[in-house]
Order: structure tokens, then sequence, then C-alpha cells
């Protein structure tokens, strides 16, 4: 597969960002990869990492580029965008990483107004975050979503769909308020639950911390893992997509409060009904392979 871009700036290099130099790297080597990040820190793990051509000033590092990808919290977007317009490409590609869309796509319309932009969400990640814990094959048979203005060059969004593409991503196309209402229910809503119930429990007065640690089953433990992602990231998520979460959240207090009458009458058959439904849909997530059917979904045991 061809390159879609010569040159390509990634803006943001923690997992999503420093995976994506890692990819561009393995699968376009031919690819010239330049990256930035405002936090020195970061920047100089990135250099001793050799993650791309890392640059101590974003103008630089988009100069030349073709395809700049910000892979920001999405309440940084506009302003990164802003700090960069006066020195990128008037033909260059601008998308990003971002979790929510609409706002996404309004914040880089606002900053670039006359600019090609194509929002992009690949739906990858882990709950580690930091250059050093991305990985190239991060975005293997995971789905990137493009959500790109309606008038967008049909060209121009395919170029995007390659890179991803090349990448080792499946490539979906769809609106961007679309995108935010499917991912409030598949994403969003699952990790506020996580970080709800990992605080309640941290909140009992009469469990111990360290009670809450020993006897983790798998189910608490799991959500552990999600309510372990990065804060800012997600406090921008919930902030910038808040109508699609508040739906959803009332969609899911409404069901809740069914399954609470149900356990409260006992009324098995309805709770039994209940979870044969769901349990269809962890088995379709299995064959789609975008999980591991293995016992303990994979995990290796020493």
């Amino acid at each position: 597969m061809s390159a879609p871009f010569g040159r390509v700036a990634v803006i943001g290099l923690g997992l999503i960002g420093s995976s994506i130099t890692r990819a561009v790297q393995a699968y376009l080597p031919e690819v010239h990869v330049s990256g930035y990040d405002k936090d020195m820190a970061v920047r100089s793990t990135a250099r001793a990492l050799a993650l791309a051509e890392i640059h101590d000033d974003i103008a630089t590092a988009v100069a030349q580029a073709e395809c700049i990808i910000l892979a920001v919290p999405p309440g940084a977007m506009e302003s990164a965008a802003c700090e960069m317009a006066p020195h990128i490409r008037a033909d260059a590609v601008i998308s990003d990483t971002g979790s929510c869309k609409a706002s996404v796509l309004a914040a880089l319309s606002r900053a670039l107004p006359d600019h090609i932009i194509i929002p992009a969400h690949p739906v990858a990640g882990t709950e580690q975050s930091g250059p050093e814990a991305g990985f190239g094959t991060l975005f293997q048979n995971r789905w990137c979503i493009l959500t790109p203005p309606a008038d967008t060059d049909a060209t121009q969004v395919e170029r995007l769909a390659t890179f991803w593409q090349a990448l080792g991503a499946n490539v979906e196309v769809m609106d961007a308020q679309h995108h935010d209402l499917v991912l409030a229910v598949t994403s969003h809503l699952p990790h506020l639950i996580a970080y709800t119930i990992v605080g309640t429990a941290d909140d009992l007065a009469d469990v111990t911390e360290s009670e809450v640690i020993k006897f983790s089953a798998g189910g608490f433990r799991d959500f552990t893992r999600i309510a372990a992602s990065d804060p800012t990231m997600w406090r921008d998520v919930f902030l910038n997509n808040r109508d699609a979460v508040l739906e959803m959240l009332q969609r899911f207090t409404e069901d809740l409060t069914g399954l609470q009458r149900a356990i409260r009458l006992g009324d098995g058959e309805q709770l039994y009904a209940h979870f044969a439904r769901t349990r269809a849909i962890r088995r379709g997530i299995i064959d789609q392979g975008q999980d591991d059917a293995r016992p303990d979904f994979g995990r290796e045991h020493n």
C-alpha cells in the first residue's frame, strides 16, 4: 500500500500519539514523522524513544506536514489548532484522535476555517498513558471512525482512510453527531459507571481499602482498569459530549430502575430474560474479533 501522505505531524505524544508514530515507522517507513508535545518532559522521553523527529515548538513540527494529527485532550484541540494555524500548509489535512467529534469539529473549524478538517477517532487504547505506553500494533483490527463535514472532498477522506488502514485499522465513516451518540453508550457511559463504582467502594466507611483490593473479583477488578484511564482526557470527554452522555445516562437510569424493581419483587424471569439478552452482545463482540474469548479475557497466569 503506497503512503497517502509523505510527511505527517503528530501533536501530543501520549498513548495514542506515540502509538501513531510507532505504527507509521513500522508500516509506512517511507513517511517522515514529526512530533511535538507541550510538555518538555514528554518531548525528552519521545526523543529518547526515537518516536519521531521531535521539535520544541509546534510551528516547526507542522510546517511541512501534509497531514497533521492532534492527539490531545478534547479541551485542548482549539488552542493547539490556533497555535499552529499560521504555520501550516494551505492543503494540509487536519485530523485528530479525540473521543468526541461534534465539539472537536466545531473547535477546529473555528480555529482553521479555511483548511481541510477531517476528525477521526481510533477506537483503541489502554488504561496506560504517556509516550512509553504506546505500541505500534495498537490499531490492528480496531476501528477508526472518520467524521468529515458533508462538503469534504471525497478524495481527501479516502487519503485519510488509507492512512489508517495502513496502520492496521478498519475504517468507518459517519456523521459526527451520530458518532457521539454511539460512543456515549459504548465508551463514555461505561467509563462513567466505572468511575462511579470505584468511587463508591472508596467512599464506604465500613469497607477498608485493603479489603477492596484483596477481595476484588473479576467484575470490580475490570472496573478499576477502566477507572485508571487518564483523568484529564475523560474530564474533557464528558464536558464535550455532555448532551449525548446525559441522554444515555437517563436511559441507563431508567433501565437500572427496572432491574431494581425486579430484584425487589423477586422477578427472576425478568432478570433472566435481561441477562440472556445482554449475554448475546458479548458473543457478538468476540465474533467480530474485538475481544478475546479465552478465559479471563486472555490474561496470562504465571
